[in-house]
């Protein structure tokens, strides 16, 4: 299984942009797909976006398209999500999630469900005051 580490959360003023870490411990010969995902107090847990082991392939969440990067160094064991022009219906709790791939064959895949993944951290919070 994939240990994953949240960093990076805060207060900030809509506009102001947060950059997320995820550090996760692996073996060496692990590969895993990654997500995003958050959930705002009384509301269920959203899909902020995705992206795969190799090839940098990504997908977003439709109310964070244009304003999200995600991105990964493997050798770091690491992935961020970069948050831009910030907005106050960002507030939320944002927790990554880890699914082991096949390097060999899947490689390339990324996820979007919750329900795909199978590792997730504690997450960390993320406030956008008006």
């Amino acid at each position: 299984q994939v240990q994953l580490a949240e960093s990076g959360g805060g207060l900030v003023q809509a506009g102001g942009s947060l950059r997320l870490s995820c550090v996760a411990s692996a073996r060496t010969s692990d590969a895993y797909a990654t997500g995003w995902f958050r959930q705002a107090p009384g509301k269920e847990r959203e899909f902020v976006a995705a992206i795969s082991w190799v090839g940098g392939i990504t997908r977003y969440g439709d109310s964070v398209k244009g304003r999200f990067t995600v991105s990964r160094d493997n050798t770091r064991n690491t992935v961020w999500l970069q948050m831009d022009r910030l907005k106050p219906e960002d507030t939320a709790l944002y927790r990554c999630a880890a699914v082991l791939v096949d390097p060999r064959g899947a490689g390339a895949y990324l996820f979007t469900r919750i329900y795909d993944y199978d590792n997730w951290g504690q997450g960390t919070r993320v406030t956008v005051s008006s």
